[in-house]
């Protein structure tokens, strides 16, 4: 097979595997999950303002509850996600790591993990 019928055989799902894909699509995610949390956040502290201390007071109750505290865990990983591997992103534009992407991809998900997990120890204080 020539280097061009391996070149168009990788079209559709060839495409589909391998780190630099799913590093791809997790971008992407945990973008758009970002923007929706921004928005939700945006929205919340208006009501807030126009509500005034009683109506915050009854958001933070609201949002006390463990699985909301779970969710706040998953935007803590998103938002590491996100920076981590747009860190990466800028190495790479950088001409640093290229060779090593991979190698640097896992060691920005082992510093994520580790993050996490100080977030969710810390989390898990508040809720027990």
């Amino acid at each position: 097979m020539s280097a061009k019928e391996r070149e168009t055989a990788n079209v559709g799902a060839g495409l589909w595997k391998g780190t630099g894909m799913w590093a791809w699509m997790l971008f992407r995610i945990s973008g758009l999950i970002l923007v929706f949390y921004l928005f939700v956040h945006v929205w919340v502290i208006s009501q807030g303002r126009l509500g005034g201390a009683g109506t915050m007071n009854s958001f933070f109750k609201f949002f006390d509850k463990p699985f909301l505290v779970f969710l706040d865990l998953m935007l803590v990983s998103a938002v590491l996600y996100h920076a981590l591997n747009g860190v990466r992103i800028v190495l790479m534009d950088l001409g640093i790591g290229i060779r090593q992407h991979k190698l640097v991809f896992w060691v920005c998900m082992v510093i994520a993990a580790l993050a996490l997990s100080l977030f969710a120890a810390k989390a898990s204080s508040y809720i027990l």
